[in-house]
């Protein structure tokens, strides 16, 4: 899909509230949040109230900017039209080729739930071997190399190399970014914490 490509409203019509309620748990502002997705404070205004739909490359700027990812902001905005009255139900079954999908880091993924969750279990595949920025957001995170092997930056906490079947957890605050080790295609179980409106990591 093209950078330029719109959102379609219909794929994730509760988006605009979603990035509202991550950017108030992060205690920013729409004008910081603005300025750090590079994007125009009144157009980040018409996302939140849901009046205007970014591109695929805005959303990643502001998942960037939130700590998170455009595959999380999509499927949270399409999971969030369940009415808040109904309960969530206490098992779901997500098929192989269901679930929201989008660009994670440098690579694709897959959310494997649906639904008010507490935690955010992910298919991410991805063949860059060249690092990208790094990410960080208050949830702690786990993740499990199904494939391939990958090399782990954690900023100051050390760089690893995980082969298949190794796993990390690291707590929220933690810089991190990931690639190929050997330019070969990896496919990782990522798990996130869902953080509840009030809460710290």
């Amino acid at each position: 899909m093209s950078p330029n490509a719109t959102i379609d409203p219909r794929e994730s019509p509760d988006l605009g509230n979603r990035i509202r309620s991550i950017r108030r748990q992060r205690g920013l502002t729409l004008v910081e949040l603005a300025k750090m997705a590079e994007l125009s404070h009144p157009f980040l205004s018409q996302v939140e109230r849901g009046l205007a739909q970014p591109s695929i490359g805005s959303l990643g700027r502001i998942a960037r900017a939130l700590g998170s990812s455009q595959v999380e902001l999509l499927a949270a905005g399409a999971s969030s039209t369940v009415p808040l009255d109904q309960p969530a139900p206490r098992v779901d079954i997500v098929r192989g080729r269901e679930g929201s999908e989008g660009g994670f880091g440098s690579g694709q993924g897959r959310i494997l739930v649906r639904g008010d969750v507490a935690l955010l279990p992910m298919d991410v595949r991805g063949e860059n071997s060249e690092f990208g920025d790094f990410f960080q957001h208050d949830e702690d995170e786990f993740l499990y190399v199904i494939e391939g092997s990958i090399r782990l930056d954690l900023g100051d906490d050390g760089l690893f190399a995980l082969e298949t079947s190794d796993s990390a957890y690291f707590k929220g605050g933690t810089q991190h970014r990931i690639c190929s080790s050997d330019g070969e295609p990896y496919r990782m179980i990522v798990v996130k914490e869902v953080l509840r409106p009030g809460a710290s990591g």
